[in-house]
Parts: C-alpha cells; structure tokens; sequence
C-alpha cells in the first residue's frame, strides 16, 4: 500500500510507531506516533464525512493548550483543510472580527471556553461545534468522533502551497491580520530550525506558549514532529512548573522557547537559584528584545539563552544566534537562518551601512504568501518580494543583527531616534527591578521624552531618583527617561508580549 504523500504523523507511525509522540503534561494523557496517527487520521474522516470538511475548509479552535490541537492541525494537513487557531485571552467583540474573517464551517473549544464559542457560533454562522470537554449542548463529543469513524483511506495530494494555517496577529495595535502559513512554509521553518537549534528525533521540547501563536505552535512543536521528537504541552505557563521541568534530568528536557517575560518570571522563583539544566540544549527566547541582564542571569546558571527572532508572518524563524556565541555576542539576534534572505533598510530607502539602524526586510521560502482576505494589506507589507517585518535592527561587521525595538514602539526626543528596548535593558541592571517597560509621552520642549512603568520586586524599594540617576550614568541624554510611574503589574498579551498601546493609554499622558 502507498504511503499517504507528505504526511509527517503517518511517516513516523511507519519508522518510529512506538516512540512518545506528545504527552499532555495536565491530563497525563501520552500518545505514540502510531496512536497519533490513528486518532488524527479518524478525526480527518469525522470531518469530512460528519462536518463537510474539504479542502480549502476552516476549522477554528478555542482552547488552552492540549495535545488536541496538533490532532486537529494534522487532520487538517490530511485533508488540505485550513486550521484556524483563536486567541483565547480576546473579547468577544475580538473574536467576533477574527471569526467573521476567517469564516470557518467548525469550531472546537474545551470547557472552559464553551459559552464563548457558542456566543461565536450564533454571532458568525457557524455551523458546526466539536467540544474536547465534557460540555454537551449542540456539540458534537470529541472523542466520539475520533472513536466512531474508521482512519482515512486517502488524504489529499497536498503540496507546500497548500494552506496550512490562518494565525491572527497578536492585535497590539489595530486590528489583527490573519497571516496565511502553508504547509511549505511549516516545512522549511523546520529546517531552518536545525543548524542552529540541533533538531533531531532526540529532541524533547517544552511548549509552554500558548498554541495560537507562532512561538508556541512552531518553535519547537512543529520542528518536533517532523523530525520525530517528542512534545510535553503545558495547559498554560508556570514559572515554577516550567522551571521544575526544566531542571528534572528524568524528563530530558531538550528544547523550548519563551518571549522575554517567561524566562525572567522563571529567574525570579526562589529555586532558581539552586537548580541546574543538565539536558537543555537549545533554550530559545525571542518575542521581542530581551534585556542583557537577564541573559547574563542565565548564563550564569549554564544556560546562556539563545536569542532568536521572527514573526508570524515568517512561520517564524529568521535570525537566530549559534550556540557558540551567546555569550560573545550578548544581545545579538544572531544570524540568519540557512534558508532566508535578510537585509536591512533605512527610512530613504537604502541598505543600512553596518551599525546604523533600519528597518528589518526578509524573503524566502518560509514567508507569507501575504494577509486572508487581506490584499491591501498583503501590498502595503511586501516591495520586490521583501516582506517588511515592521521591526528596527542593525548588523555589525561580522554580520550579526541586533534587534533594536519595533518601530511603532520608537519615540522621538529633541530630533534623536530613542529605542525603548535599549532604555529598559539599563534600568534591568538595577536588583530591585522586577519588570520595567519604557514608553514616549508627549512633551513641549523635546516633542516626546522617555516614561519608565516599573514594578519592583517584592518588598524591594527604589525611587524615581534612583533610577533616574542610574539612567544618567549609563545613557545618552536624550535618552534619559524623565518619568518614573510605579504599578503593581505590567500589561501582557497572551504570549507574554507587553502590550505597550495599553500602557500609553494608561500612563502615556504628559
């Protein structure tokens, strides 16, 4: 019998059959490839011959993260279906526009989602609910499906420009945009992964991001699977947790990422100071700038973070740093991956000179082929192929890129670009500062001028003097924020991302 074409979960239930595929770290539920492959590939008859699902079909998901998700992905990629991850932590009136974009025919959630998808499924037409919990209503039992079908005879001929996945924005300013991610694109995202973060079919990789952003779905879930690795999903992140798995030799962690926010929450749990990481051998972090103190803090534990940078748009791996460099070229992005081109372009529209800043531009086999029901959108984001990613880096003369800050974060203070990212790794340098976000208000003498939002370590004390006083020694003037406003807590999105457009409404007046 022919081997379905281009299946990785079929693949590995023929070569590696009896190996942990994935293990739901909050129910205890494991699964071998062969066991992933007969549930995924009933799950694809159950949509096709219960719900309609064809090529082309969207199949949208509102759920925390379960080893469910990579089932309904892969039934998709069987079928040449669409899957459609949702945004849990979003309104209704947020999800409402993101559903009515993508117009998916089936909508699965867990319990703890269940009014609000049925709230979605009257507010966009839905015709079809799947629960994975225990709540029943007019939702088809999840299992049941899986149970009551028999696998799939033939998948369809799917090629890399088939569409894999829509994935929404995170929506940190304006409306999200519902980036197309193919199956080429999921391919060769995995690829890029190995030079750099040495993926094989011995690789163990913690997913603790949520599985509706890139971050958590393709760095390092999907790598995993291609290679034939095993994932442990965590149901959502904590600290704690993340770092007692981390740390715990019989599990062998291999891989995982976290954004910035994820791996300072785990240096600040008390047994961090006595823990080691004996398996780890590609700690990721990206998501946005991550702040040299805290590189150095795990460096010093063994661990030096390997500083990695993409977006959604990008499935999403662009730059990362190698191994060897994490600690001679501290704060570096790295360099790109194999299969990616990189450049970077200045306001007039050139390409940058080694160490100015510019706006970073990529293309490849891993970009989007543009925006879902987007072209205006898909036209404003590309020029000659170059997908313009929206973010500020420069390059120094042996070629590694720094991530500077998101353009949209940068203010203007007396005529000088200012970096917020570069002003918050300074204010780190301070013990007493447990997280620190820097945004531009409005000023009559300089336009703008630099607002640090801190939150201070518990029963920690420090005074808008200090800090500012710090700030003067180790910055520019023009630099120097010239306000200080205390809070009990910064803003995050689901991924851990600050969501600065909260904070300027918040703090951001003069």
């Amino acid at each position: 019998m022919a081997s379905p074409s281009y299946d990785w979960i079929a693949h590995h239930a023929v070569v590696r059959g009896n190996k942990p595929a994935m293990c739901d770290l909050a129910s205890g539920r494991e699964f071998t490839y062969s066991e992933m492959n007969e549930r995924t590939s009933r799950l694809a008859t159950a949509f096709r011959d219960e719900f309609g699902v064809q090529r082309g079909t969207r199949i949208a998901v509102l759920a925390e993260n379960d080893t469910n998700f990579f089932e309904v992905q892969f039934a998709c990629w069987k079928l040449g279906a669409i899957f459609v991850p949702l945004n849990w932590r979003l309104s209704i009136p947020e999800l409402e526009y993101i559903v009515g974009d993508a117009g998916p025919d089936v909508i699965i959630h867990d319990d703890l989602f269940a009014d609000n998808a049925t709230k979605l499924l009257e507010l966009c037409n839905i015709d079809h609910r799947i629960t994975w919990g225990t709540s029943s209503g007019d939702a088809a039992d999840y299992e049941e499906a899986i149970t009551s079908h028999p696998p799939l005879t033939n998948n369809e001929d799917c090629s890399h420009d088939d569409v894999l996945t829509i994935m929404y924005t995170s929506g940190t300013t304006g409306r999200p945009k519902g980036a197309i991610i193919t199956q080429g694109m999921t391919f060769w995202n995995a690829i890029n992964s190995v030079e750099y973060y040495t993926c094989t079919e011995s690789m163990i990789n913690l997913a603790f991001l949520p599985l509706f952003h890139t971050g958590g779905l393709n760095v390092f879930a999907n790598p995993t699977f291609h290679f034939g690795g095993t994932n442990l999903i965590m149901k959502t992140f904590n600290p704690t947790e993340a770092l007692q798995l981390l740390s715990d030799p019989e599990i062998g962690v291999t891989h995982t990422i976290g954004v910035p926010a994820n791996w300072l929450f785990m240096s600040q749990v008390p047994e961090f100071a006595s823990s080691s990481f004996p398996t780890v051998i590609a700690p990721a972090v990206g998501g946005s700038p991550t702040p040299v103190p805290l590189i150095e803090a795990w460096s010093a534990k063994g661990l030096p973070l390997q500083q990695a940078y993409g977006m959604t748009e990008t499935s999403p791996l662009v730059l990362a740093l190698p191994a060897d460099k994490c600690t001679t070229k501290i704060g570096s992005a790295g360099v790109p991956a194999m299969h990616t081109s990189v450049r970077i372009v200045t306001e007039d529209g050139r390409d940058a000179e080694v160490g100015e800043t510019g706006e970073i531009w990529c293309k490849g086999p891993n970009i989007t082929p543009g925006y879902w029901n987007s072209p205006e959108a898909t036209e404003e984001s590309f020029e000659d192929g170059w997908l313009k990613t929206g973010d500020a880096g420069r390059q120094d003369e042996e070629g590694f890129y720094y991530i500077v800050d998101r353009w949209k974060d940068m203010y203007i203070s007396g005529g000088e670009n200012v970096y917020p990212a570069e002003v918050e790794s300074v204010i780190y340098q301070l013990p007493e500062i447990g997280e620190v976000s820097v945004i531009g208000v409005a000023d009559e003498k300089w336009v703008e001028v630099g607002r640090a939002v801190v939150v201070l370590k518990d029963e920690d004390s420090l005074s808008e003097t200090e800090i500012i006083n710090h700030c003067r020694q180790n910055l520019a003037r023009y630099k120097i924020p010239q306000s200080v406003v205390f809070v009990d807590e910064i803003p995050h999105n689901a991924t851990g991302k600050v969501l600065k457009r909260e904070l300027r409404d918040l703090y951001g007046k003069s």
